[in-house]
């Protein structure tokens, strides 16, 4: 089983799973260390231009873990909504269904 699932089926996908913990934990660090290093910048440069550093870093893998699990559920959205559309504009002209 690997570390980080990325292939999720909309079912799935709605459900929540490890994968939303680490997403979790990884933005709520990122939010911190960005917000302190970018205050540390101006007090302590070297330590807050690591801080920031990192900060982005957990970002991105934030972003590398939950990526794929919200594009299943916008994607599955879309279809969804689209059905509904279609379905409505039949509706509305008073065709048959």
């Amino acid at each position: 089983m690997p570390l980080v699932r990325r292939s999720w089926t909309p079912e799935d996908a709605d459900e929540w799973s490890r994968e939303d913990y680490w997403a979790l934990l990884f933005s709520s660090l990122a939010y911190l260390l960005i917000t302190l290093g970018t205050a540390l910048v101006f007090v302590k440069p070297l330590v807050g231009v690591v801080a920031t550093g990192l900060g982005i870093a957990a970002a991105w893998v934030m972003y590398y873990i939950i990526d794929p699990k919200l594009r299943t559920i916008s994607l599955e959205y879309e279809t969804r909504q689209k059905e509904y559309l279609d379905e409505l504009e039949k509706i509305m002209k008073w065709e048959e269904r």
